[in-house]
């Protein structure tokens, strides 16, 4: 059975786009009523019985300017659907007893639910993610990316270049995330890249950005010939099923799941959310 991700479980429960009262609490934002919240996905978020809602995480609550007097409320649901447990990113919007899962500016178009996300922790700026540019240019530019996404192939290995040739304005710091759902090839590619990268071979990243192979190949042994043939890079499939190397592709999904990231590309400039991906093209110093 194929592990189900975040991203196609949300499909799965359905989202309701409503506002209710939070319990009685017009006080709540003073602080988040947790029991108040788990019966709020219960009732109103989750709407497919086949899905069991175990409770919550709270990933981090905060204020933002453009919104004065709300909450926001960034958090995890913890689900069970078909036997399998997945954690599920959820936003919410509390003020004076009311919830709201969206938050939409008229004028603006600026949906709050999208573009608002967890602080960066600096953790995330790590030697081992640094795959192009100095650790200490003047900007750090956080990439979650799929290597068969399509955007992801017209952004990242550009986004790369320009910190290769601007090493003191970006740094950028890769994380990976392959949507097996939608490309099963990805999972075993991006194997493959952290195994390069932690030869020191971060080339490989734009040499699997360009490699020609079908989305829906799962065989390990046909994606390391594929990769050796037109790359040259030799890598075996114990090689690519290693403990180490699934840890620390587990630990890039943690730290999608804490920042609440499920699509490809998804870029933070300088910590913050860069919704049109482009953000890194006026960050390097004119010559």
């Amino acid at each position: 059975m194929r592990k189900l991700s975040a991203v196609t479980l949300l499909a799965i429960i359905a989202t309701a786009n409503i506002a209710c009262s939070a319990a009685n609490k017009p006080e709540s934002n003073a602080g988040v009523d947790q029991q108040a919240l788990v019966k709020f996905v219960k009732n109103n978020v989750v709407k497919n019985r086949d899905v069991k809602v175990l409770g919550i995480d709270i990933v981090e609550e905060k204020t933002v300017p453009e919104l004065p007097g709300w909450n926001v409320v960034m958090l995890t649901m913890n689900l069970e659907y078909q036997g399998q447990r997945v954690k599920a990113p959820e936003t919410f919007f509390i003020k004076d007893g009311i919830i709201a899962p969206v938050l939409i500016d008229l004028k603006s178009n600026t949906n709050y639910k999208e573009v608002i996300k967890p602080t960066v922790p600096q953790s995330a700026y790590n030697k081992e993610h640094l795959v192009a540019g100095n650790e200490n240019a003047k900007h750090k530019i956080l990439v979650f990316s799929d290597p068969m996404c399509p955007f992801c192939q017209e952004i990242v290995p550009d986004l790369l270049k320009s910190a290769t040739l601007n090493p003191d304005d970006i740094a950028v710091y890769y994380y990976h995330l392959p949507l097996a759902q939608i490309h099963p090839v990805s999972p075993a590619l991006t194997q493959i890249m952290h195994i390069a990268g932690s030869q020191g071979k971060n080339d490989m990243i734009a040499k699997i950005y360009a490699l020609k192979i079908s989305p829906s190949e799962t065989n390990p042994a046909v994606i390391a010939k594929a990769v050796k043939a037109q790359t040259g890079f030799v890598v075996t499939p114990a090689q690519m099923s290693k403990p180490t190397v699934l840890a620390a592709l587990k630990a890039d999904e943690d730290m999608a799941a804490k920042l609440m990231v499920s699509g490809t590309p998804t870029i933070f400039i300088d910590g913050k959310l860069d919704k049109m991906r482009e953000g890194y093209k006026t960050l390097v110093t004119k010559k």
